[in-house]
């Protein structure tokens, strides 16, 4: 009735095209269950093309990567006060520091990567604490130094830039050696070739979806999901029929309307407006509020039977029906939209 398909070659041939403008690394990011798309699967998909490294949030999900016996080379950033980070070198997890804490905290021989905040101003020693960490690290070796960017502009962008060189320049002054420097995720790694240093990050872009919010990728990548589910219940209601709650939406005429099984509950966005949904090729208007199993489309005229399959957004169509358009219909993203699909919606794997 539903079904969420994942195309892992795509994904494989995504990675592939970020790792060709690239000197340096490329870490694939299978945070938050891949994006959506199934974090096991895709961290199995991309050790096929040997993936120089994998990133994820936290410790839970390196340890259930490890567990799954993935080997490949592997980062985590987000750590629980109270965890236990002699785990991490146990199983060769590599930790992203942002705290005077966890530093201290740290088993020897434990590879780290020192987190920087360069004007984000979420994780990261803040530009006040540099001279302290530096020190404390006067002499040593660290597998890595990163940040991350803000997006907000380019200047804003190249301001951040030349605040990691900052901290670059404070760590060479006491003698700390850094293995890697990485500040671009998917954005900046494909805007910008002089940010890439030794490695670059790539989440939303390994899985064909773009990372810009104002304008469109210039960079071929396929999007690796595909949204759909089959018609409920179809019917034949006069002008002046109400849709869904707070009749949001009524007839302005004798139409077809069909019920798609797939609602909030799925990751369809509730407040969604103004969205259509595919039908054989071409797109209908999703209408009424969105509910938590289900939401209607007007069809008008068009022939449409229980059982036929709605493309929600995928691959495939004339244009494309993306999570973009539909995460604008929500006024969101992308990221979020692909991120929160699941619910009974099962994933099939392709590739």
């Amino acid at each position: 009735m539903r079904e969420i398909r994942v195309d892992l070659g795509a994904i494989r041939a995504n990675y592939q095209k970020l790792k060709s403008i690239t000197s340096g690394k490329v870490m694939a990011v299978v945070k938050a269950n891949a994006y959506g798309h199934g974090m096991l699967e895709v961290a199995k998909a991309l050790e096929q093309v040997g993936v120089d490294a994998l990133g994820v949030a936290d410790l839970g999900e390196a340890l259930e990567l490890r567990k799954a016996g993935i080997s490949s080379r592997l980062m985590c950033w987000i750590l629980d006060p109270e965890a236990d980070l002699s785990v991490a070198k146990e199983h060769d997890i590599e930790l992203g520091v942002s705290t005077f804490d966890q530093l201290e905290s740290l088993e020897p021989g434990t590879k780290i990567h020192i987190k920087v905040d360069t004007g984000l101003g979420r994780n990261g020693f803040s530009t006040l604490d540099w001279d302290r960490l530096f020190s404390a690290l006067a002499g040593t070796e660290v597998q890595g130094i990163f940040s991350h960017l803000s997006n907000t502009s380019v200047s804003d962008d190249l301001k951040q830039k030349s605040s990691f060189e900052k901290a670059l320049a404070k760590a060479a002054e006491h003698g700390v050696r850094i293995v890697e420097r990485h500040l671009a995720a998917s954005a900046a790694a494909i805007s910008y070739p002089d940010f890439h240093y030794d490695m670059i990050r790539t989440g939303i872009a390994i899985y064909g979806l773009n990372p810009f919010e104002d304008r469109e990728l210039e960079m071929r990548l396929v999007p690796a999901m595909r949204v759909s589910a089959k018609l409920a219940n179809v019917k034949r209601v006069p002008a002046g029929q109400g849709v869904s709650y707070g009749y949001r939406y009524v007839t302005e005429r004798e139409t077809t309307l069909g019920v798609v099984p797939f609602g909030y509950g799925e990751g369809m966005p509730r407040i969604s407006e103004g969205y259509e949904v595919a039908l054989g090729g071409r797109l209908y208007p999703v209408v009424g509020r969105v509910a938590m199993d289900q939401f209607v489309v007007d069809f008008g005229d068009a022939p449409a039977v229980i059982g036929d399959e709605v493309v929600i957004f995928g691959p495939g169509l004339d244009g494309e029906l993306g999570a973009q358009e539909l995460g604008l219909s929500a006024k969101s993203i992308n990221y979020e939209v692909v991120t929160r699909i699941g619910g009974r919606a099962p994933r099939h794997y392709l590739g």
